[in-house]
C-alpha cells in the first residue's frame, strides 16, 4: 500500500479561490479586509512566515500593515501598537509574530488583541468559547487540519483519532475540533507509555510534537489517516514528525513536509480574517 498524498498546497488554493470571491463582494459592500502584523526582532524563520502572510494579503487584495519591530523594543511599544489595531476600523484581523522576546510577555500581548480582531484565535475568549461550543476564531493550523480531512473525503464522526501533542497552539485545540467533528479523541503526549499502543488504534493520526522521527511505520494502522504538523531541520531539510518514506507504505492517506499543513496555516489565517471582517457589517 502506498498512501495517498494530501497536498495542503491544492486545499489551500481551493480555500483561496473562494475567499477572492468573498473579499470582492465584501468590497463591493464597502469593507476591505484588513490585516496587521507584528514582528519583533530577528527571527528568520519569523521573517519567513511574516513574508508569506504579506505575499497572501495582497494577492487576495487585503488591507495590509506589517510592522518589523527591533528586538529591544519595549512591552508598552508593543501594546500601544496593538491597542491602536483595536480601535483602527480599517484593521479586521490582528497578529503578533510568536516567539516573542524574553523581556515582553506573550500573554500580555496576546490579552491585549481585541478577541473580534483575534484571527489567531488564541485569546482566552475565543480559546472558551471553542471549548464550549460558541462562535469563535479557530487556531488557524488545527482548523487547516480538519479542512484537508475533510476536503480529502476524509470521515471524521465516529473514527478513533489520536493526537501526539498537547501545546495550546495546536495539540489541544486540535483535540478539541476533531471532538466536535464526533471522532473519539485521545491526546498522547511526552509521558505516555507505550504510544504505539494508541497511535495503532487511530483511524486519524495527528503527529504535532516538533521531534524528528516520531511516528514509525510500526506505529500507525493501515490505512489510517496520518496529518504531520511538525517542521524539524535535520542535515539542512525540512521533515515532519513522521518517517514519511516508511509511514507512506502504511497509511492510506498521508500530509507531506513541506508542502503539506503548512500552507494551510497561512490560508486559515486569511480566513479568519474575512469572516471578521464579514462580522464587522453586522457589528
Amino acid at each position: 500500500m502506498t498512501a495517498t498524498i494530501i497536498s495542503g498546497k491544492e486545499v489551500a488554493s481551493q480555500i483561496r479561490s473562494e475567499l477572492k470571491q468573498e473579499v470582492d463582494q465584501l468590497i463591493q459592500q464597502g469593507v476591505q479586509p484588513g490585516l496587521a502584523v507584528i514582528l519583533v526582532g530577528d527571527d528568520p524563520a519569523s521573517h519567513s512566515y511574516v513574508k508569506g502572510k504579506e505575499k497572501a494579503s495582497i494577492e487576495l487584495n487585503f488591507y495590509s500593515e506589517v510592522h518589523r519591530l527591533s528586538a529591544d523594543v519595549s512591552e508598552q511599544e508593543v501594546l500601544s501598537l496593538i491597542d491602536r489595531f483595536n480601535r483602527d476600523p480599517k484593521i479586521h484581523g490582528i497578529l503578533v509574530q510568536l516567539p516573542l522576546p524574553a523581556h515582553i510577555s506573550e500573554k500580555a500581548v496576546i490579552q491585549a488583541i481585541d478577541p473580534q480582531k483575534d484571527v489567531d484565535g488564541f485569546h482566552p475568549v475565543n480559546v472558551g468559547n471553542l471549548y464550549t461550543g460558541l462562535p469563535a476564531f479557530l487556531p488557524c493550523t488545527p482548523h487547516g487540519v480538519i479542512q484537508m480531512l475533510k476536503r480529502s473525503g476524509v470521515q471524521i464522526a465516529g473514527k478513533n483519532a489520536v493526537v501526539i501533542g498537547r501545546s495550546n497552539i495546536v495539540g489541544k485545540p486540535m483535540a478539541q475540533l476533531l471532538l466536535a467533528e464526533n471522532a473519539t479523541v485521545t491526546i498522547c503526549h511526552s509521558r505516555t507509555k507505550d504510544l504505539t499502543s494508541f497511535t495503532k488504534q487511530a483511524d486519524i493520526l495527528v503527529a504535532a510534537v516538533g521531534r524528528a522521527g516520531t511516528v514509525t511505520a510500526d506505529m500507525v494502522k493501515p490505512g489510517a489517516a496520518v496529518v504531520d504538523v511538525g517542521v524539524n531541520r535535520v542535515d539542512g531539510k525540512l521533515v515532519g514528525d513522521c518517517l514519511f518514506d516508511e509511514v507512506s507504505q502504511v497509511a492510506g492517506l498521508i500530509t507531506p513536509v513541506p508542502g503539506g499543513v503548512g500552507p494551510m496555516t497561512i490560508t486559515m489565517l486569511m480566513y479568519n480574517t474575512v469572516e471578521s471582517a464579514k462580522r464587522s457589517l453586522v457589528r
